[in-house]
């Protein structure tokens, strides 16, 4: 080992690609814990959420982000910039594809788009080799290698088998700068408890809705009481959409849908908090939030 080597390492990385390629898996597999909620569905991320990942040697923090895209509304156009942004600040960029899907025209558009951010080393990451056969994973490697000549490595894995998570994360640590940690060891996230039990509850509600809901569902959490007298903490939340229409979707017929939302993030919020919960879950209209700049700004975008 160098005496480069044996310093201490610490620094930002982020992962970007198209919407649906594995990067908040990825993060959470990282990590080691869920702090980012996963989804079929695109644009499922829409904040900057930070993952600290502590290494023999050093400290990652990762940034999770949303994907980048065609922006339809002006939430689009924020999250877009939100990416710009954090692309700008950080100290290695993982370029993300998945296996089992061919190199297309936003691949490639992305990857050229990181010569805006000259400052971070560049790596690029195959991932979902699960779901791949051996010709189709070296196909994607050729086809990946070939979009830049900067790549600092190529990295095959899986966030779901775990396969070569290790290699992927010591390669990132030697890319970082040397300096002490940024966060204290136990820390593996700094999003708030609110936020982490908002985007459970939005996760749940994502689940099985389809067209263009998924982009409409926010969440609040109005209120979090534990509960006198009792092991019960009880979290009030409002899932926020565009539409009555929308709105009868997510009740359900006689509430039965919005029960089995409560009862999918409940189940997650429990082992969050390590104590029960009373989950009540409200559901109003905010008319078009994500072209309103008011309404975006009371959502937090």
């Amino acid at each position: 080992m160098t005496e480069l080597d044996s310093e201490n390492r610490s620094g930002f990385v982020t992962f970007v690609g198209r919407p649906n390629v594995g990067k908040s898996t990825l993060t959470n597999a990282l990590v080691g814990e869920k702090i980012a909620i996963t989804s079929a569905k695109p644009q499922t991320t829409r904040r900057a959420i930070r993952g600290i990942l502590n290494r023999p040697g050093g400290q990652l923090v990762i940034v999770d982000t949303p994907g980048i895209h065609k922006p339809r509304t002006l939430l689009g156009e924020r999250l877009n910039d939100l990416v710009e942004q954090v692309l700008g600040d950080v100290d290695v960029i993982g370029f993300c594809v998945p296996a089992n899907e061919k190199i297309g025209p936003g691949d490639r558009r992305i990857a050229a788009s990181l010569d805006g951010y000259p400052r971070a080393k560049k790596i690029a990451i195959v991932t979902k080799v699960d779901v791949a056969g051996r010709d189709e994973i070296t196909e994607r490697l050729m086809e990946v290698d070939a979009l830049r000549e900067d790549w600092a490595a190529v990295i095959p894995l899986s966030a779901l088998t775990r396969v070569q998570l290790d290699v992927l994360s010591d390669e990132i640590l030697q890319l970082m700068p040397t300096g002490p940690a940024l966060y204290d060891d136990d820390v593996v996230t700094d999003e708030s408890t609110e936020d982490r039990i908002a985007e459970m509850i939005r996760e749940a509600a994502l689940e099985g809705v389809r067209d263009e809901l998924p982009h409409s569902i926010a969440v609040v959490v109005d209120d979090i009481e534990p509960r006198e007298d009792s092991d019960l903490t009880d979290i009030h939340a409002s899932i926020v959409v565009e539409r009555d229409s929308q709105k009868a979707i997510i009740i359900g017929h006689k509430g039965s849908r919005l029960r089995d939302v409560g009862a999918r993030a409940r189940a997650q919020i429990e082992d969050l908090l390590d104590t029960r919960v009373f989950l009540k879950l409200h559901v109003r209209v905010a008319k078009e939030w994500q072209r309103d700049p008011k309404q975006l700004g009371r959502l937090g975008f």
